[in-house]
C-alpha cells in the first residue's frame, strides 16, 4: 500500500494544468495504485493526480459501484443541472453548492491504453467534473451555484464589518 500526501488549498501545483499520459508502464500503474489507496484511506470518492503532487491526467473514482480508472479523461456529453454540496480532499472541512451536469459521458483511456467511455449521473456525474476540473488547475470553489456565490459573499461582507 503506497499512500501519499495529498495537497491542500493554498498549494500552487493545485492550479497548473496536467499533461496527457503518454506512458502506460510500471510508473503509471504504481500512480493508480498509490492514489486509489490514498483515496480510500482518505475517505473520498475520488482523486486527482495532481492533488498527490503529480502533473499527469490521471484520476480515480469510486462512488460505492467500484473503483474507476480514467487516464486523459475528456467529457464528451452533458446533459441537465444538477445543485449539489460538494467538498474535495484538497480542502478539507470546507464544502459549497456546485452546479454540475446531471448526467455526463466521459472518454478516456484505461492502464492498457485502449479507450472507453462511461456514463454518470448525480454523484458520479459530479465526480467525474470534479476530478476532470483538476487535471485543468481548477477546485469546485470556482463552480459554486449563484446562491452560494451570494451567499458567501454577504457572509464575508458581514464578517468585515465585525
Amino acid at each position: 500500500m503506497g499512500l501519499r500526501n495529498i495537497r491542500k488549498k493554498g498549494d500552487p501545483i493545485l492550479k497548473l494544468k496536467s499533461r496527457k499520459v503518454e506512458r502506460f508502464d510500471d510508473r503509471l500503474f504504481t500512480l493508480l495504485d498509490d492514489m486509489r489507496d490514498t483515496m480510500y484511506e482518505a475517505d473520498g470518492c475520488g482523486l486527482a493526480a495532481v492533488q498527490v503532487g503529480v502533473l499527469k491526467r490521471a484520476i480515480v473514482i469510486d462512488v460505492g459501484d467500484g473503483l474507476i480508472e480514467l487516464i486523459n479523461p475528456e467529457i464528451i456529453e452533458t446533459e441537465g443541472e444538477q445543485c449539489e454540496l460538494e467538498g474535495c480532499l484538497s480542502l478539507p472541512g470546507e464544502s459549497g453548492i456546485t452546479l454540475r451536469p446531471k448526467r455526463v459521458k466521459v472518454r478516456a483511456q484505461k492502464r492498457d491504453g485502449s479507450f472507453c467511455e462511461y456514463s454518470g449521473e448525480d454523484l458520479k456525474a459530479r465526480a467525474f467534473c470534479h476530478e476532470i476540473d483538476h487535471l485543468d488547475g481548477h477546485l469546485y470553489t470556482e463552480r459554486l451555484a449563484p446562491q452560494e456565490v451570494i451567499a458567501r459573499l454577504k457572509a464575508e461582507t458581514q464578517n468585515t464589518e465585525e
